[in-house]
């Protein structure tokens, strides 16, 4: 009996599990560990088709609702993530109580915010393409950030002691 695989990138390493990745240009990247056989991962793939098709199908939306910005639009959020984020870091680091040891802005495609150990926080400029409350919102989650380093009950308390909406914040994030 043939199996339709869809067609993947194999990327293989070190590794002890099987990974699949729908990238923003809409390509399927499958991680196996170095030895595995090619027939395991083709049955893996295989078995996951329904999941690769719904998720092909959000990858689409999300590059038809957020294309690729032109070079203007790029210096553009860059100008303005540079200049309105670190007011906004130093408005909810008053409420908060909380300060970063810096701000530096990326050109970051799949995370819009991160917090080191040293309580560095990075925003990437692709954010400034969302709306103020998402913003706002990924503001908050990286000064939680600096006193919760995990995603506990604790941290989203701290959150929604500053953003009660935050669940709808960050839904702005996903659409």
């Amino acid at each position: 009996m043939q199996v339709n695989v869809p067609a993947y990138e194999l990327i293989r390493s070190a590794r002890r599990t099987m990974s699949l990745e729908i990238t923003r240009d809409c390509r399927v990247v499958v991680r196996a560990p170095l030895r595995m056989p090619e027939k395991q991962i083709d049955a893996f793939v295989s078995g996951h088709a329904d999941w690769i098709t719904a998720h092909m199908a959000i990858q689409q939306k999300r590059r038809e609702d957020h294309p690729e910005p032109t070079p203007e639009e790029r210096a553009e959020y860059i100008r303005r993530a540079r200049e309105e984020l670190p007011v906004r870091v130093a408005k909810y680091s008053r409420i908060m109580g909380l300060y970063p040891a810096g701000i530096t802005i990326t050109g970051a495609e799949k995370r819009f915010g991160s917090c080191s150990g040293k309580n560095r926080i990075c925003f990437s400029w692709r954010l400034m393409g969302y709306p103020e409350a998402a913003i706002d919102y990924v503001v908050v989650h990286e000064l939680a950030h600096i006193r919760h380093k995990d995603h506990s009950k604790a941290f989203y308390a701290c959150v929604e002691e500053v953003l009660p909406d935050w669940r709808e914040r960050r839904r702005l994030l996903k659409e």
